[in-house]
């Protein structure tokens, strides 16, 4: 716990899971043999600090959203932090109904269903070969593939590219809420974003 970007709602779940062994809140969490292995886990970032766990995702999709009175998923309004910047409340706000993530036989899609845009990116949106950084800019009520699982097996075997804004992972998605970055916007790298998703994919094969 002595990581410095580690967050009070990280340091907060982790004391309430010492305290009250085998009381699990959250669906990911219950030890259950006869689940399949997650397919992906989901991070939820403010600017360059991590908000809460990793967020395990076990169903074919699931919702990531800010605040619902019903359904179930990723509620991002539940993840407390004890300062926040008014970018990122402002931001926070818009986040709304938020996307629908699903895994298909071609690949992982995502739905806007909030009232603002997101904005995406991953290593198989970019030009092949290409060197600038690929962000595409998704309307509401628009989906987009966010991850191609043939075209990613191809680029297993190409050269690395360059990442400016951190480490590579070629089975890793981003996605900002409202606000866009890269060579089209003042943001240069998505740690400047107030409000983003790093969607991390396990086995995706």
């Amino acid at each position: 716990l002595s990581d410095s970007t580690l967050s009070y709602t990280e340091t907060e779940a982790t004391n309430s899971l010492i305290t009250a062994p085998g009381e699990f809140s959250d669906a990911s969490m219950s030890p259950d043999a006869t689940k399949p292995s997650h397919w992906c886990s989901v991070a939820y970032w403010e600017h360059r600090t991590r908000v809460g766990r990793l967020y395990a995702v076990y169903d074919q999709a699931v919702s990531i959203f800010y605040d619902l009175p019903q359904g179930s998923g990723f509620c991002l309004g539940q993840l407390n932090l004890e300062q926040r910047s008014e970018s990122v409340r402002r931001t926070r706000s818009k986040i709304g109904f938020g996307i629908l993530l699903s895994k298909e036989p071609d690949g992982v899609w995502a739905y806007n269903r909030g009232e603002h845009p997101i904005f995406v990116n991953s290593p198989t949106l970019d030009a092949p070969g290409g060197r600038a950084l690929v962000v595409r800019k998704v309307p509401p009520g628009y989906s987009i593939k966010v991850f191609d699982f043939e075209r990613s097996g191809l680029l297993q075997h190409g050269p690395e590219p360059d990442a400016a804004d951190g480490p590579y992972d070629p089975n890793s998605v981003r996605i900002s809420f409202a606000k866009g970055w890269g060579p089209c916007y003042s943001r240069q790298f998505i740690t400047s974003c107030p409000c983003w998703l790093e969607i991390l994919l396990n086995n995706h094969r």
